[in-house]
């Protein structure tokens, strides 16, 4: 394939009413998740709850793999490109777990969301895909609707603050580039399967290394219910979701699925409401409009005129 033709693969399509469905899903899940992980942490502490996730992940992960047939030791040119995107996997949860000691969960959400905006960086920079000024528009209009509902700007901060807020935003630029790898090289072409092993298996010793450093331990047997909360986020998160995700990321515009993701703080201050008893405000509402509204504006019909990379129409 020529060069022209790669980038139009590695850009993706823009999305259909499926990848929409499946997106809505995978953010209700992941918002759920953060609940999920804060109502365990009395019986298992954060990187030791991201370590177990990821070890019986990689079980099941493995368990498709075998029941589709995929050959995930079969030599293919990835290796590299997996260490890599497992390496940025690992330190992203080390570098956002670390960060919630300073800074707060609230301003930790809204950092954690400049990642749409690095992929679409990304992906204009190493995919030839552009948004249009008014699909940057969109973007801005999301992250202005999760900074409303989470409630920042905050009125007083210190340097331990700042310093969360920059190890938490660390972070989101490592999930964005960990798409724009999975995008820009050979994985695209691996299966979705193979793709997903590499990072969760990588991040396995990265996150245990992290809970050692950090002190970790756990110092009473867990009750059912953490154990219940250990399996949502092992067999439901990253055996399931995380791997519907990667489908997505080969499938489609990488921005425009990053753009999605917005949603998910704001489905976690639902789930709050609901399961923790959490305030819904006014300003919720004016920021789920806000969020909805940039979404609309970053996937309408329709690309920016004059880039020779990009299908006329989009496919419907």
């Amino acid at each position: 394939m020529s060069s022209d033709s790669l980038k139009i693969a590695a850009a993706g399509r823009p999305l259909n009413a499926t990848a929409i469905v499946l997106m809505v899903m995978l953010c209700l899940s992941w918002g759920f998740n953060q609940i999920a992980v804060k109502l365990a942490l009395p019986d298992i502490p954060p990187l030791l709850q991201a370590t177990i996730r990821s070890s019986g992940g990689l079980i099941i992960i493995m368990t498709v793999a075998w029941l589709r047939g995929v050959t995930l030791f079969r030599r293919d040119g990835t290796l590299g490109a997996g260490l890599v995107a497992g390496l940025f996997f690992g330190v992203e949860f080390i570098l956002i777990y670390r960060g919630l000691l300073y800074t707060t969960a609230s301003r930790a959400v809204v950092f954690l969301y400049v990642a749409p905006f690095v992929v679409a960086l990304g992906s204009k920079r190493f995919l030839g895909e552009e948004l249009s000024r008014l699909q940057w528009g969109g973007l801005a209009l999301s992250f202005a609707g999760v900074a409303l509902a989470i409630g920042v700007p905050q009125p007083s901060v210190d340097a331990k603050v700042i310093l969360g807020d920059i190890l938490v935003m660390g972070g989101g630029i490592l999930w964005a580039v960990t798409t724009l790898v999975v995008k820009a090289t050979r994985l695209l072409q691996a299966p979705a399967e193979k793709t997903l092993a590499y990072q969760v298996a990588v991040s396995i010793p990265i996150l245990a290394l992290g809970a050692i450093v950090s002190g970790e331990s756990i110092t009473h047997m867990p009750g059912p219910a953490a154990w219940a909360l250990m399996a949502y986020q092992t067999v439901w998160i990253v055996g399931t979701t995380f791997l519907i995700w990667v489908f997505l990321i080969k499938t489609y515009s990488a921005s425009k699925l990053s753009s999605f993701t917005f949603m998910t703080p704001l489905f976690g201050v639902i789930g709050g409401y609901f399961v923790m008893h959490d305030t819904l405000t006014l300003a919720f509402a004016g920021a789920a409009l806000l969020v909805m509204a940039g979404l609309y504006l970053v996937n309408r019909s329709g690309e920016p005129a004059g880039n020779p990379l990009l299908p006329a129409k989009p496919d419907t």
